[in-house]
């Protein structure tokens, strides 16, 4: 199977009409809590590197070793665990809330330094004078729990992004146990805050999704998944931050859906209600194509009401606008999904 049409971008003007310019492929998987494949378009088992969206699994070995209250770790501690922060006030003092209950120094931290994304998705300009330390880092928080989990079995804090360290060991086996398959077939590379990332078929992404939305109901890992889905759910504005699609997407759920995005277009989300998660791949890893295929996917899904239609109503048909602010077209979603 190959990748479909997932978007297209079209250009011209308002008054005459637009013309398509781009097309943006990829696949959407749709799956029960039973692993069972119920939608698709394109190819759900096309290999995907997870990116951001693996970040609640790769604290599981934390979790399930009891790190939070071993250490005494909140729950909104334990939702940074999970976040592509946005780097504010909040973020940075959870993250460092989370490295003192540790006791380990924000120095400890191998994510690198990164301008925080909140100056991204506000507008807002980046303060000349400002320093930035690796706790800025939108993966911050992930690592921390790293660190949290050295602390706790007494595992070297230097190298703990390195693949062979006892922590990343941890990370792989429990990952290709959650999603029952063997190591060795679960590619890795080196992800953007230099901890290892792994690629997994599509719908084993949506399978995982749709076990962490089931929570504590989850048959083999509950208590940890129900830990996980109430921190992320309770506090998306911690796993998230302004004006990002995770904050609105988990705001629109209202409790119900568990939203995590990754780098490279890369989008899975769990609805606990509906039993099923969604995992969402642009081949060419085009951000913008991603969220007017989200949006119709929970669309097609029969999951928008009124009311979610209107929160999200923003990344139905984005415009597309030059330096003067003009719209010069827009984008939208051009699948349908398929009953499997």
């Amino acid at each position: 199977m190959h990748p479909a049409p997932l978007a297209a971008t079209t250009r011209g003007y308002p008054s005459t009409g637009y013309a398509v310019e781009n097309i943006h492929y990829g696949s959407v998987a749709v799956v029960d809590a039973a692993g069972r494949l119920l939608y698709a378009s394109g190819d759900p088992d096309a290999m995907t590197f997870t990116r951001s969206a693996l970040k609640p699994f790769q604290a599981l070995p934390f979790v399930l070793d009891d790190g939070p209250a071993r250490l005494g770790l909140s729950r909104d501690e334990l939702a940074l665990l999970c976040a592509s922060h946005s780097g504010e006030d909040k973020h940075v003092a959870g993250v460092r809330a989370i490295l003192a209950k540790a006791d380990v120094d924000e120095r400890h931290l191998a994510c690198g330094c990164a301008v925080p994304l909140y100056y991204e998705f506000t507008g807002q300009p980046v303060p000349p004078d400002r320093h930035w330390s690796p706790v800025h880092h939108n993966c911050s928080g992930k690592h921390s729990g790293f660190l949290a989990w050295c602390r706790l079995h007494g595992a070297p804090l230097d190298n703990y992004v390195d693949p062979a360290h006892p922590l990343q060991q941890a990370v792989r086996a429990t990952l290709a146990e959650t999603v029952q398959m063997n190591e060795d077939q679960l590619p890795s590379g080196l992800d953007g805050c230099s901890a290892p990332n792994y690629a997994m078929p599509l719908a084993r992404l949506a399978h995982l999704y749709a076990r962490l939305a089931q929570g504590s109901r989850d048959p083999r890992l509950g208590g940890a998944m129900g830990d996980l889905f109430d921190a992320m759910t309770s506090r998306p504005d911690l796993v998230s931050g302004e004006r990002r699609t995770d904050l609105d997407w988990m705001n629109a759920g209202g409790g119900d859906w568990v939203a995590k995005i990754g780098a490279d277009a890369v989008q899975a989300i769990g609805i606990r209600s509906a039993g099923i998660g969604i995992a969402i791949k642009v081949a060419d890893g085009n951000v913008r194509a991603l969220h007017p295929a989200v949006y119709s996917t929970l669309d097609q899904l029969g999951l928008l009401n009124p009311e979610r239609r209107t929160q999200l109503e923003a990344y139905r048909n984005p415009s597309i606008k030059n330096a003067r602010g003009t719209p010069a077209g827009d984008i939208h979603a051009v699948f349908t999904l398929q009953p499997t």
